[in-house]
């Protein structure tokens, strides 16, 4: 059965059997700009397939021209923007702005961004709290808030670092020139290059969705653990998380799978 939600009209979701969720934000007449309904309704997304158990994979895109033309300029004007306190933690570690970029890392299944059209700004802070990015290679790009007198602030900094050298990731802030989806995997802001991008990440999203979902969501737990942790940090937790699934029923049946040669039928975490 499928399923289908929207937050609030700015962003749709449609989940389907094999657990599969297609997001889209679809505010396709203003590029997907950010507006404060697309912030609220892209935190109201990720708290709602948090809560799903079935869920094994995201697909995230854009509707229309654009994946996300970052900030709607037009709703959230300078003297808007002095009354709002950023350094309030609103969620964990996050205010409200970052949460709508951090929630698909902090998600526990694999999210997947498809970006074509423009992905600026905020925009592409969103697409980078994906674990993987499939990007048009005529996509448009750019860490554009040095433009308006501003820095990046929905995580940019910590979903780049390790993406993109340095200096690299100096130079594109500070310049906020446009790079095409081509020069994006160059760079390492984007992971493979596609002209159906959408297609693309659906279909990596389907490999997941088939492999056992506690061995993913732990793989994934991992992934975001280790990115600061020391060597025998690592060495510990990757011990944690192989105890906590060898011999577990959904590891017993990967492998019962495997030697039947037939598909698995993993029961949800």
């Amino acid at each position: 059965m499928t399923l289908r939600f929207a937050p609030n009209e700015r962003v749709s979701i449609v989940v389907e059997d094999d657990g599969v969720a297609q997001l889209r934000l679809t505010r396709a007449d203003k590029l997907n700009a950010l507006d404060a309904a697309m912030f609220d309704a892209l935190v109201d997304a990720g708290r709602a397939l948090f809560e799903m158990r079935s869920l094994r994979a995201v697909v995230m895109a854009g509707e229309g021209r654009a994946f996300c033309a970052g900030l709607d300029t037009a709703r959230f004007s300078p003297a808007q923007g002095g009354s709002t306190d950023f350094t309030a933690r609103t969620h964990g570690n996050a205010n409200h702005f970052q949460q709508a970029a951090m929630v698909w890392n902090k998600l526990p299944v694999p999210v997947i961004a498809a970006v074509h059209g423009v992905c600026f700004g905020g925009g592409l802070q969103i697409a980078s709290g994906a674990d993987i990015r499939v990007v048009a290679p005529d996509a448009r790009l750019s860490i554009m808030e040095t433009r308006w007198g501003l820095v990046p602030d929905m995580g940019g900094y910590a979903r780049w670092r390790g993406l993109v050298r340095d200096d690299v990731l100096r130079e594109l802030i500070y310049t906020h020139r446009e790079f095409s989806g081509q020069e994006a995997q160059v760079l390492g802001l984007a992971t493979f290059v596609d002209p159906d991008p959408i297609a693309r990440a659906t279909q990596i999203a389907r490999q997941i969705a088939a492999l056992s979902p506690h061995a993913i969501r732990a793989a994934k737990a991992l992934a975001n653990r280790v990115a600061d942790a020391t060597i025998d940090d690592i060495l510990l937790e990757e011990s944690r998380a192989q105890h906590g699934l060898k011999g577990g029923r959904n590891q017993q049946e990967a492998v019962a799978a495997q030697l039947e040669k037939r598909p698995p039928r993993f029961f949800d975490p």
